[in-house]
């Protein structure tokens, strides 16, 4: 009887681990967020001086789900220019997110 409780309860945490250990929820919402960026931002005509540039973007989301753009952090005036007409009060598709929480996606424009 004591071998008989011993795997039941060896049973018992085995399959609660493992419950446990699943994530229902695995989509996280800024991955969903920065595939929907890039996908904004791979439709530029850039020439091949303008090859390899950077930008830090800051931006929130107001209460229709529109990226607000903050600020964009780049020495390149054409690309601040590029980021903000594309993104600025663009729809996204998220289930679940916070207004007003601020973002910071690095943009990188390569040929």
């Amino acid at each position: 009887m004591r071998k008989f409780s011993l795997v039941l309860v060896a049973a018992m945490l085995l399959s609660s681990g493992s419950l446990l250990a699943n994530d229902v929820d695995s989509v996280n919402p800024s991955k969903k967020l920065s595939v929907q960026i890039a996908q904004m931002l791979s439709d530029n005509s850039f020439t091949i001086d303008k090859v390899d540039m950077t930008a830090q973007v800051r931006f929130t989301l107001n209460n229709e789900k529109e990226i607000v753009v903050l600020s964009v952090d780049t020495p390149d005036s054409l690309l601040e220019g590029f980021v903000k007409a594309k993104l600025n009060y663009k729809k996204v598709n998220l289930e679940k997110y916070i207004e007003g929480k601020v973002y910071t996606v690095p943009v990188r424009i390569v040929r």
